[in-house]
Formats: structure tokens, sequence, C-alpha cells
């Protein structure tokens, strides 16, 4: 059993806070991951996790245990480098053996563990090798294997897989699932893909500037971010994100963008904070955008499509509403030619409202 806990955590560099005061609670078994682009203090909070960073201020604690004073061998943990750290004038088996060497385990016990770790990551045959003749995919995997025979309390990962090709990264996504399934340890993942985030997560924790910005399972924060930043952050096209003005008359309510269009508001989707003339910012994923199709609570968009995007199994379509670019992912069969003018529809039920000024969502709270 292994919880980590981190309870207002600070790093600080003279002037400059990299972390500001975070709070994060793992659960045994947990795979959480740590997402958020280059600075935001991700990788900053794993390796004070690891011991590799001291910490200005607040407590981590595994099993209640706090090791704010103890070195990284004293505890308990495993760390997977993004340059996989790997001494490359040992053989594979060598790496492997190296800490449980350190620890003068007998050299039965030793060849057991890097047997059992070989077979879990399809190396076996590796195991003579040298780290010059393998693979990206293939060190990446004997650094796990390294990290696995210390039957260690937590799991960190930093980034391990930015160094590997597009294809490889998703076959290693699949086999980093894979092994937490098999052997469920706590785990932290650091990594900028929101993608590698959403795919591997039981929950995701999306950082910025040093803060905590949310915490939650991926469905959640892609279906209810509670910040602009969120929302612009997790999904893959962005959120399209609108300025519009909220407009009253008599029991309707709608969204005036900055062309004009007015999006007329759901019952189920007005709010006593949208009063006449208040600004707000309308979050619409692409996925919500697409060929009229008799819908209820669907808003009717003229848009002039400027580029055409296909993928195979869908169509991305750009457009212009002001002078904001929008994005709408449709069927390939609906995709129409470029600089072709059609109508789309806006499903009203799905759009998101933030407010510009303090930058967080507006909730639905008025049913009619």
């Amino acid at each position: 059993m292994a919880q980590l806990s981190l309870r207002k955590v600070i790093k600080a560099y003279q002037e400059h806070h990299a972390v500001r005061g975070i709070d994060l609670e793992v659960a045994d078994k947990e795979f959480v991951v740590l997402v958020g682009p280059s600075g935001c203090g991700k990788s900053t909070t794993l390796r004070m996790i690891a011991g590799l960073e001291h910490i200005s201020g607040g407590q981590i604690a595994i099993d209640d245990r706090v090791v704010n004073d103890l070195g990284p061998g004293e505890r308990d943990i495993a760390m997977v480098f993004q340059n996989y750290a790997l001494y490359p004038h040992m053989s594979v088996a060598e790496n492997i053996a190296f800490c449980l060497q350190q620890k003068k385990m007998p050299k039965e016990q030793i060849a057991q563990r890097i047997a059992t770790a070989a077979q879990t990551l399809h190396i076996t045959d590796l195991l003579e090798r040298r780290p010059g003749q393998l693979s990206g995919g293939q060190r990446q995997r004997v650094a796990m294997g390294r990290a696995i025979v210390r039957n260690p309390k937590v799991f960190l990962f930093d980034e391990p897989l930015s160094n590997l090709d597009a294809k490889l990264r998703v076959q290693m996504r699949t086999e980093i699932k894979r092994l937490h399934q098999a052997l469920p340890t706590t785990t932290v993942y650091v990594t900028h893909d929101q993608i590698e985030a959403m795919t591997m997560a039981d929950r995701v924790v999306v950082m910025n500037k040093g803060r905590i910005e949310q915490v939650g399972p991926p469905q959640e924060l892609y279906h209810r971010p509670i910040s602009l930043f969120v929302a612009g952050f997790i999904g893959s096209p962005a959120m399209n994100l609108l300025p519009a003005r909220v407009a009253v008359a008599a029991d309707a309510m709608s969204l005036v963008l900055a062309d004009g269009t007015a999006l007329a508001l759901p019952p189920a989707m007005r709010s006593s904070t949208l009063t006449e003339g208040r600004q707000v910012i309308v979050g619409i994923r692409p996925e919500t955008v697409s060929q009229p199709m008799g819908r209820p609570n669907a808003a009717p968009v003229l848009a002039k499509v400027d580029i055409v995007e296909p993928l195979g199994v869908e169509t991305l379509l750009y457009f212009n509403i002001g002078e904001i670019v929008v994005c709408a992912r449709v069927i390939p069969e609906a995709a129409p030619p470029s600089r072709q003018q059609m109508v789309l529809s806006i499903d009203m039920e799905k759009i998101h409202i933030f407010d510009p000024q303090t930058e967080q969502a507006i909730r639905p709270d008025v049913r009619f």
C-alpha cells in the first residue's frame, strides 16, 4: 500500500516560484498524470517527490511518512527518465540489476527479478545487448525494467516518451498502461502531451504557472472544464473560444457573437448570472459543430469554409466567425469543398460559457 500526499508544496528559486503551494492526494495503486505546458511546474513537482529537488515549503508524505528530509534512495521510489539514463558500457541485464546489486541482494533473487521483469516487458532476448544496440522503444523498456525490479512503493515517470517517434509513442502508451494493470503500483507520470494524459490516467492533474488548475478523471476534464485554461488545453483539436455578449428578450436568452450571429440558449444552459449585456467567452468543441440535422437546441451558423483537412475517419473544417478561426469536426461525407459557403449547426446544450475576467466557467443554475 502506498499513498502519496502533497500538502501546500512550494518550490522557489530566489524570487521565482516554480510551484505555488499545491495540494494533491494520490491513492494507492492510482495512475495520476501531471500535464501542462513547459514551465508549469510539473517536472519540478515530480523531482520534489523523488527527492531530487529540495522543497521550499510544505510537506510530502508517502504512506503518512513525511519524506521532506529523506534522500532519493530512502523514499522507496523508482523513476523513469526522459533520456533513459542507462549505463552504455553495461548489458541490459547489468543495467537492470545495478540497483539490486548496490543493495547487496542475493544473486539468485536478482536473477529471478530480472527474468520476471524481462518477461513482463518482452525484452528477454535483449538481456545480453548493450544500450547502443537497442532502439528507442527497447531502451525505454529497459529503463522501465530497472524500475520494476526494485518493487518500489511509487513509480515516477518524467516525460518518458518525448524522445520517441509518433508511432512508437502510441505503442509505448499502451505498454505502460498494460504494465500498470499487471503491476498496480502507485504511479505519477509527467507529460506535456494532453493526449497521453487523457489516454493513460485514472486522474489528470492540469497544472498552469505553478498551480493546479483542475484534477479529475479524463472525461470529467474534457466535458466539464472549470476554467478557460483547462478548456483550451484539454482536447485535440482545441475547443473553439469565442467572445460574445448576453442578450435577453422576454423569456428568451441568446449569446451574440462578434459577427452578429445570435446563438439561442436552451433553458438547460441558462444561468441567473447571465444578465443583459454581460460579456462572456463561449466554448465550442469541434465535434459539436455539424451540418443541420433537425436536432432540438441546435443553433445555425452561416460559414464560408476556408480550409478542409481530411483525416480518414473524420474531416476538419475551418472557417471564420469575426476574426476568430473556428474548427468543426465532421464525418467525411459531410465535408464540402473549400471556399464553399454552408450552414452549420452548434449543439447548444454542449457549449461552455466562461467569464472573461475570472476565466472561470459559468455553470447553468436555472431550469425553466
